[in-house]
């Protein structure tokens, strides 16, 4: 492989982007832990360095173009290339059309959508000049199929990951550039705290297996896309969940 391969992985300080991050960081590759949650980031930097592995947590507010570009120049000069960027980071709303309001909608489009816009954008530089790279983006079943308890905003900003996926595989495929979503049914983490009782029976009602995802499994998926025996997948939608889609 030559050098050791970097990855960045927003909204990493917990949940399917902690899991992300420590699969690859055991597939190899240095970790970029990329999270507006600064103590959390470093906490999961310590882990992985802790197990053997290279990390650097880096605080950053997604939503914010200018930070994004400043993370990727960051993890540049200190790691000295960009291999694999998983765009992970994403806020849930469950918000109904009816009461939704401006700011709302605005803030889950920029966390969710225009933090991969730019993050592909500052890291495909790296990866056309190598000649590899991999841009992985976790959309959501609510992308696929509406969702069972979320709202408009957030169904929406998860279908805009798997056309942003589409684009940029097509214009990259020919530079040793992969670009594929991961669409995960509903997961065990910090994301579905706000569901009530209600909502969560009917979620779990709806999952053909009888249980909710974990993140390590999201994880294993995200790090077999990362590896040059994926390189004939582009412009994918994998859907992990339980069943609960089937197309």
């Amino acid at each position: 492989m030559g050098e050791q391969r970097v990855a960045i992985i927003t909204g990493a300080a917990r949940g399917i982007g902690r899991a992300i991050a420590q699969a690859l960081s055991r597939q190899g590759a240095a970790t970029v832990i990329a999270d507006i949650d600064d103590e959390g980031a470093r906490r999961v930097a310590r882990e992985i360095e802790e197990s053997g592995g290279r990390a650097l947590a880096i605080p950053v507010d997604v939503s914010v173009p200018a930070q994004v570009a400043e993370m990727v120049r960051e993890a540049a000069d200190k790691l000295g290339r960009i291999d694999i960027l998983v765009n992970n980071a994403g806020i849930l709303s469950a918000t109904s059309i009816e009461a939704l309001r401006e700011d709302e909608w605005d803030r889950v489009m920029a966390i969710n959508v225009k933090s991969a816009v730019f993050a592909s954008q500052q890291a495909l530089p790296w990866m056309i000049r190598q000649g590899w790279g991999r841009i992985i983006s976790i959309s959501s079943l609510s992308g696929r199929m509406g969702g069972v308890s979320a709202g408009c905003a957030y169904s929406t900003s998860k279908a805009a990951l798997i056309g942003l996926t589409m684009s940029l595989a097509r214009q990259t495929a020919d530079k040793g550039i992969t670009v594929n979503a991961v669409a995960p049914g509903t997961t065990r983490s910090d994301i579905i705290r706000g569901f009530n009782a209600e909502q969560m029976e009917r979620i779990m009602r709806s999952i053909p297996v009888g249980r909710l995802g974990e993140p390590e499994e999201i994880a294993a998926l995200v790090a077999f896309l990362a590896q040059d025996t994926a390189g004939f997948i582009t412009g994918a939608v994998i859907d992990i969940n339980g069943g609960m889609f089937m197309g």
